[in-house]
């Protein structure tokens, strides 16, 4: 997926990086598969602000998304790619051979009257959801699930994937985004291919407003508050920093949050890439 650079007709666009959506295929959603959506704002049941930065932003309807790909063995012809304003990547409209009709996560390189399946049998190509058992060993996958008929969980967000590096047993080792190699039930699903929308990252907004519209208010550093809001407030002149850490004292740049107890731990191989510390 191209993007493309604007004229600076104006300061907005100036700096202004965008997609060009040359992918998406339509503009209206399936009728059929969108529900409403309600939005906090960051507030609670009390209407007091619990998440701050957060609120304002175009009203959105959600598109219902077929994580689980459970409709296996009935071949599916794309009829759509289409934007979602709730995910980085793209959608893809599937109708099915006995007319019902589902969106999946879309993966890259997937274009209108590709026929798609899912299940055992199904041979390992770009769309084609299937048991980690069947997956050749070194394949690009996403949508990957966790748990098997959980749906998908992992590998969801524009650009990503997951490869399969070999079998354990009744366990996959998948190496994730992230750069973890973790281990999954053979009986999990993954989708073959990478996902849409790789340079969803080169993007530039621009100006303030946009990120208005996504509905995120403006963020206040620490280090220019004063200290009772916030541990890295205060000093006199310019003076700026301390020990990096968030509002509520979180250590930040190497502290480590994960639950040491958590079940899943004892499945990870090798943790994620971590940034080389000076």
């Amino acid at each position: 997926m191209p993007v493309k650079k604007f004229n600076p007709i104006t300061p907005g666009t100036r700096f202004r990086v965008g997609n060009s959506f040359s992918e998406v295929t339509t503009d209206k959603p399936e009728k059929s598969l969108i529900a409403s959506q309600k939005r906090s704002g960051g507030r609670n049941h009390d209407g007091k602000m619990t998440v701050r930065n957060r609120g304002g932003g175009h009203k959105r309807r959600y598109r219902i998304i077929d994580f689980k790909r459970d409709k296996e063995g009935i071949p599916a012809t794309v009829k759509s790619i289409e934007y979602d304003p709730n995910r980085t990547a793209f959608i893809a409209l599937l109708s099915y051979a006995d007319g019902e009709k589902r969106y999946i996560i879309a993966p890259d390189g997937l274009k209108v009257g590709d026929k798609v399946v899912s299940g055992e049998g199904a041979a390992p190509e770009t769309g084609n959801s299937l048991y980690m058992k069947d997956i050749p060993l070194g394949a690009v996958i996403h949508a990957i699930e966790m748990q098997p008929g959980r749906g998908a969980a992992l590998a969801r967000s524009a650009g990503t994937y997951g490869q399969l590096m070999g079998r354990e047993g009744k366990y996959a080792i998948i190496k994730l985004p992230s750069g973890e190699v973790r281990r999954i039930l053979m009986s999990c699903k993954a989708t073959i291919g990478s996902t849409s929308n790789p340079d969803h990252g080169q993007q530039v907004l621009g100006k303030a407003g946009r990120k208005r519209w996504l509905g995120r208010r403006p963020r206040v550093r620490g280090v220019a508050m004063n200290p009772v809001d916030h541990p890295m407030g205060g000093g006199e002149g310019r003076a700026s920093g301390g020990h990096p850490r968030s509002r509520t004292g979180v250590m930040a740049k190497g502290q480590k949050t994960r639950n040491t107890k958590k079940h899943s731990s004892k499945l990870i191989i090798s943790k994620r890439k971590t940034k080389s510390k000076k």
